[in-house]
């Protein structure tokens, strides 16, 4: 039988049973899943194992289930894929408007040959020579 002496040793020793209400475990992992508090932050201010929270995380998640991983990022690679997402945006944007200027010099220049009578294109051929690298004129 345990002495209450033993009981106040591991009591001042940090170690021993507590129990969380079922509606603070909730509360918990309600702010879990909405990014409010990080598993490590619920560790830290409550005592509580890691384990336990996903423990807990597993039973009252409405979202996250038993094997699934969550990941989480830092804010600054956050920002950092935000910035790139929008840099893919601007160079799409700009691609596509030197596309819209092609395609219209192409139809000036056809539409041009056909005021003028003649080809306003260049008059070389894209036939390279394998020697010297030179194009060959028509």
């Amino acid at each position: 039988m345990a002495t209450r002496e033993a009981y106040q040793n591991e009591k001042d020793s940090g170690r021993y049973n507590r129990y969380f209400s079922i509606e603070l475990k909730k509360e918990l992992v309600r702010d879990i899943e909405r990014g409010a508090l990080s598993v490590s932050e619920v560790s830290r201010s409550y005592s509580v194992s890691r384990t336990s929270i996903y423990q807990w995380i597993y039973r009252y998640s409405r979202k996250i289930k038993k094997g699934t991983r969550q990941i989480v990022e830092k804010k600054s690679q956050t920002k950092k894929i935000e910035a790139l997402q929008a840099r893919i945006k601007e160079l799409e944007r700009m691609v596509g408007i030197k596309q819209i200027q092609l395609e219209f010099s192409e139809k000036m220049l056809e539409l041009g040959s056909e005021e003028v009578g003649f080809d306003i294109k260049k008059k070389y051929t894209s036939k390279a020579s394998s020697i010297t690298g030179k194009t060959e004129k028509k």
